[in-house]
């Protein structure tokens, strides 16, 4: 019997908390672009019954074609909806000292809220297909947030084929 794989999957919906740092890789040949997400909670306590907002900070990694679809559309206080895997790495300070952090690959961005949300001033959205996701992107209806999946023709809804299994209730 084979083992069970772990996962390491981060599914996040936040606001930017500025626009993405971009580097350049010099020994890979590939930007790489830094950001912090927002993500808010509501929490009640019953006993002051009272609510209040909690906001956590995550920073995010972005490489390769990914990273230049966000320095393009990505601004301050955009939406959007991240998926990634969380990611730790090593290393010693000036002191010698040794520092530790976490950090989430983004490997799938997409764009959510009004396009007016976003101080970008790019408008061209003709080469979305394949930056806005480092596992082939569906295009740019996805990363827009909306439009029809061509993987199903027009008029399709889906249902049966017009044979006896049609009454069928499931």
């Amino acid at each position: 019997m084979r083992d069970v794989n772990s996962l390491n999957k981060v599914i996040l919906v936040g606001r930017l908390g500025g626009k993405p740092e971009m580097r350049r890789l010099p020994q890979q040949d590939r930007w790489v672009a830094s950001f912090t997400l927002a993500t808010n909670e509501r929490a009640f306590n019953p006993t002051t019954r009272e609510s209040s907002d909690r906001t956590e900070w995550h920073r995010i990694k972005v490489f390769g074609k990914l990273a230049e679809f966000c320095d393009k559309y990505l601004a301050q206080g955009r939406q959007i909806l991240l998926e990634g895997k969380l990611r730790t790495r090593s290393w010693q300070d000036k002191e010698g000292n040794k520092r530790t952090t976490t950090e989430i690959e983004a490997m799938n961005i997409v764009l959510l809220g009004k396009r007016e949300e976003s101080s970008a001033t790019s408008t061209d959205t003709t080469d979305l297909d394949a930056v806005y996701s480092r596992g082939g992107g569906r295009g740019p209806a996805a990363a827009s947030g909306g439009g029809a999946d061509e993987d199903f023709p027009a008029g399709d809804e889906g249902g049966g084929t017009g044979g006896p299994d049609d009454d069928i209730p499931f």
